[in-house]
């Protein structure tokens, strides 16, 4: 049985050399002409010149949380001595990621638009398997962190007994999806303040006041806009997603040691095996849809979302179907988990096709609610945003109500339809099923996470191909991809806010699985009447009073739910400022600069770069340290009854708000797009320039503060399980 574990590092290995092949593919396409490779080479420097600044301070906050950590675990006893190294691993491997994806798709994008100057397929193929390249290095790096270190904590762990051992191994793996998550945070977060400054100051004075078309070479902030989305899209994107599949294995694997506790070491093993498994097959499955995805030249829309979602779906119903054989294997055919559990599984895949089809009606403009979106525009700006927020509001429906039914189904399917929570062990293997449910959604996440990936290097292939002045052909066939890349990005980002409403649910269990071990390690091993090493989720929330009914519950609740909103506003207000300096500087620079709108001058195009890089370094600082912050003072004034009404909280409004501003982001984006093919006057009409102030004011909702909202959910989660120790240590000293 355990050496079916070996599966899991050869399929990280599998995603690796998949990944590194799809990139020594791309290099050996050309770059097109001289003036296409100098304009990727300034995206390239600025992108990397970006992150080389993100990660000096990114180092010196992982540096003091380490340090902070080592003196908890060997100065007061009240944490595990390994969370300082699993932290800095997660973070370590989730920034690699990042940096891989980004300077793939900064190589990828001038080969993209050199592609589409022979076919609109060719331009897709380089675009789709460079972002690929990102979800396979996802994959691959998140299975080979998970498994180096259960291979080290098997070696090292020592514990009373084999069972007790299993549950503190996988509760202190846990501990470096909070490294992952800190990562993923001041990725997203950062990246997206810089990538809308830009892309604000650019749409503003370039496209409203100055009439000039898209990635025009004229407008000061186009090189800033494309390395922006590199920087946000792909790096953000990629530790984003990172921390979510990792975060989503980890959880499953503690609460499978803990709900099989009482069965023994060999059942435990064979739950803490069964997530590593359905990730490791996955992996192969999305492998094989990854080639499968093509098209025809002259492909509309509609004949695009079809060949990529033909890829998706592909993956995820393969993933489905082996499910129910890895499960089989691992648990035996006679033990009825294996089907439970199945089911569970295909639960969790089946809301996250549903929360993708969801996503793409309501924000691409082959539907129907963003054309009326974009039609709103015959009467202004105005009517635009309005529309637009209405769309995003009710398209939380779909996604909220999916969610819903597959925490449910999950939970029902994994106990066989038994309710009563009461009964010994039921509560327990519910949630293992609502977790193992995450891990399926996300088993398909190197196809999916390609899909997400493609947008920016689309995106960036017209820009080149509009500032090198290539053939109008060219700019339609990018144009297309790029119209195709917002869909699948929303996508993208709806199905990681579902992931992470799946993730941070199966979290919060783990949250009170470490509470018990913490309660073991610093006041003795009685909880509620009951040995700490066989307590049950129930007598850790009986122990500490958790209900309803309980105010410091319900004060947490109300943080948590405030969390959300604030949060958002900083993030808002940081692209806000940083977009201000932005418009001031290309303004200044139309007016001073002689000869730019004729093209006779050139613009200073670092000095944009510089500001959104700094405007990105000083304004992710704060709400990424309160992210981290407010837990550990909640924990401390509130104790655990506080943080779970905390993490509850978050949850709950973080989601919804979530899907809200992606959705509402993505339409407002697309309905430009509509109108500027062509509908409605098409550019340079007064309904393109309403649709434009639309697009500017759902740049900073769907890549700032929507996407960081999912990461922040699990942040939060990540850092009160990290922080359990001190938690009881101060409210039982």
């Amino acid at each position: 049985m355990e050496n079916l574990f070996y599966l899991v590092p050869a399929a990280s290995l599998i995603a690796l050399l998949f990944a590194w092949i799809f990139y020594h593919k791309m290099k050996q396409e050309d770059e097109g002409t001289p003036t296409m490779r100098q304009i990727a080479q300034f995206v390239r420097e600025g992108a990397m010149a970006y992150l080389k600044q993100q990660y000096k301070v990114v180092i010196i906050v992982f540096i003091i949380l380490a340090v902070f950590f080592a003196i908890l675990a060997y100065g007061f006893g009240v944490q595990n001595p390994w969370v300082p190294f699993a932290f800095l691993t997660g973070g370590f491997f989730s920034g690699l990621a990042g940096f891989i994806g980004m300077k793939t798709a900064t190589f990828a994008s001038g080969r993209t638009a050199n592609a589409c100057r022979t076919s609109l397929n060719g331009g897709l193929k380089v675009a789709f398997r460079s972002g690929a390249v990102m979800g396979l290095t996802v994959v691959g790096l998140g299975l080979l962190d998970i498994a180096l270190w259960w291979i080290v904590l098997n070696l090292c762990v020592n514990e009373a007994s084999e069972a007790q051992k299993l549950v503190v191994i996988t509760t202190t793996m846990l501990t470096f999806g909070m490294g992952a998550s800190t990562q993923a945070l001041f990725a997203r977060v950062g990246g997206g303040i810089y990538t809308k400054a830009a892309d604000v100051g650019a749409d503003i004075v370039g496209k409203v006041e100055s009439d000039l078309p898209e990635d025009d070479p004229r407008n000061p902030a186009t090189i800033a806009d494309n390395v922006g989305d590199n920087v946000g899209d792909v790096a953000g994107m990629g530790a984003d997603l990172y921390e979510s599949y990792c975060g989503s294995i980890l959880s499953t694997m503690a609460l499978g040691a803990s709900a099989f506790y009482a069965a023994g070491p060999a059942m435990q093993t064979k739950a803490i095996l069964a997530p590593m498994l359905i990730a490791a097959v996955g992996v192969i499955l999305s492998v094989i849809s990854i080639f499968t995805v093509r098209t025809k030249e002259g492909a509309g829309m509609a004949q695009l979302l079809k060949s990529m979602s033909f890829g998706t779906n592909m993956a995820a119903i393969l993933s489905g179907v082996a499910s129910f054989g890895i499960l089989a294997l691992v648990f035996g055919t006679g033990d009825s988990n294996w089907w439970h559990f199945s089911l569970s599984v295909l639960a969790g895949l089946l809301a996250g096709v549903i929360i993708g089809k969801a996503t793409e009606y309501y924000t691409s403009h082959s539907y129907r609610p963003t054309q009326k979106l974009a039609e709103s525009s015959a009467t202004g700006p105005a009517t635009v945003i309005i529309s637009g927020v209405g769309l995003g509001m009710r398209s939380t429906a779909i996604p909220v109500v999916t969610i819903g039914a597959a925490i449910v189904l999950a939970f029902l399917c994994a106990t066989g339809f038994d309710t009563n929570i009461m009964a010994d062990g039921v509560l327990s293997k519910g949630l293992y099923g609502v977790a193992i449910a995450a891990v399926g959604m996300l088993s398909t996440l190197g196809i999916t996470l390609a899909t997400d990936a493609y947008g920016p290097i689309a995106d960036n292939a017209g820009g080149n191909a509009q500032m090198s002045e290539l053939d109008p052909e060219v700019r339609e066939r990018t144009d297309v991809l790029d119209a195709l890349g917002n869909t699948t990005a929303a996508t993208g980002k709806g199905f990681a806010i579902g992931s992470a409403a799946l993730t941070a649910l199966a979290l919060l269990a783990s949250y009170i699985e470490e509470i018990k071990i913490a309660i073991g390690r610093t006041a003795g091993a009685v909880i509620n009447g009951v040995d700490a090493a066989t307590a049950s989720i129930l007598d850790v929330l009986a122990e500490f009073n958790v209900s309803l009914m309980n105010p410091t519950v319900l004060a947490g609740v109300f943080i948590g739910s405030m969390m959300a909103f604030l949060f958002c506003g900083l993030t808002m207000d940081a692209v806000g400022r940083a977009a201000q300096k932005m418009v001031v500087e290309v303004r200044r620079q139309f007016r001073e600069i002689k000869g730019i709108l004729t093209g006779e001058g050139t613009p200073d195009y670092k000095r944009c770069v510089e500001i959104s890089t700094k405007a990105a370094q000083h304004e992710m600082l704060v709400p990424s340290i309160l992210a981290i912050l407010v837990p550990v003072l909640v924990g401390v004034i509130l104790g655990v009854p506080g943080v779970l009404g905390l993490l509850i909280g978050g949850l709950g409004a973080g989601f919804v708000l979530a899907v809200f501003m992606s959705n509402s982001g993505g339409a407002w984006d697309n309905a430009k797009k509509y109108v500027e093919e062509g509908h409605l006057g098409g550019k340079n009409s007064e309904s393109h320039h309403a649709t434009v102030v639309g697009d500017t004011v759902g740049d900073p909702f769907k890549d700032t503060s929507g996407p960081s909202l999912n990461i922040l959910i699990k942040l939060m989660s990540m850092v009160s399980i990290v922080m359990a120790g001190l938690t009881v240590a101060f409210h039982l000293m």
